[in-house]
């Protein structure tokens, strides 16, 4: 399944979403000039879960532990890569913003981010792979989506087959059949191997940026007292109509 939009229209502008995806690119820009130099330079920003976690770590509190968790998610390893996550987090990602304001919408990514390679090094610590890209944070977008509009309609892109069909989903069933593949997919690799990257992917930072985001938006989220207003408009009909009895 490939989502192709959303019938939830964005409120205000998402500045920061856009300017998250630009940030993106441009890294992923700068990893294409590096040439043969790209794998040590994706070793060194990238979130090695077998680094962070070592005991003899030079340096414990030092920013070249610490740095990485942030770097990793602005890394990706091929234009598909990059594409894939910028699609997902241009569809989903402006209306999260649109219901937490831009500043905080900008925390809320970095920490689900942060949760997310939190969750990959707990799952499999001896891993030696660099984890890159920003699914993990999107993730997060994704978890904070489907508790705010759970019945929001994806229009979605099923191939079958040499034949491809167009079907609209809610929201729930859409993110929650994602969320179960993580889920087995993740399974699947803690079985198969040590690493926990079955097929490249590091399965368990997107369940953990899942879960952070269907937590994290609880706190992060706009309280719109809604009732309130309905309330007083009640109570300005009523004394109007008074008036006029008067």
């Amino acid at each position: 399944m490939f989502p192709l939009k959303d019938n939830i229209p964005a409120r205000i502008f998402p500045a920061v979403n856009i300017w998250l995806i630009l940030v993106n690119c441009l890294c992923f820009f700068y990893e294409v000039q590096l040439g043969p130099g790209l794998d040590g330079f994706l070793f060194q920003y990238g979130f090695v879960p077998a680094r962070f976690v070592a005991v003899q770590t030079l340096d414990p509190l030092g920013p070249g532990r610490f740095f990485p968790v942030f770097s990793s998610m602005f890394l990706h390893g091929g234009l598909l890569h990059l594409l894939s996550n910028m699609w997902m987090l241009w569809i989903f990602g402006d209306n999260v913003e649109d219901s937490m304001g831009h500043l905080r919408y900008l925390v809320f990514y970095l920490l689900c981010g942060v949760c997310s390679v939190t969750a990959q090094a707990m799952a499999t610590p001896a891993s030696p792979v660099p984890m890159i890209g920003a699914s993990g944070a999107i993730s997060g977008v994704l978890g904070a989506y489907i508790f705010l509009y759970p019945r929001a309609r994806i229009l979605t892109l099923i191939p079958l087959f040499i034949f491809f069909y167009f079907i609209e989903i809610p929201a729930f069933v859409f993110l929650g059949l994602w969320l179960a593949l993580q889920l087995l997919r993740g399974s699947v690799s803690l079985l198969g191997d040590q690493v926990g990257t079955h097929g490249g992917v590091a399965w368990w930072a997107h369940v953990g940026g899942f879960t952070a985001g269907l937590l994290l938006i609880h706190f992060f989220r706009f309280r719109r007292k809604t009732s309130g207003r309905r309330r007083s408009s009640l109570w300005q009909k009523m004394v109007s109509g008074l008036l006029v009895m008067e």
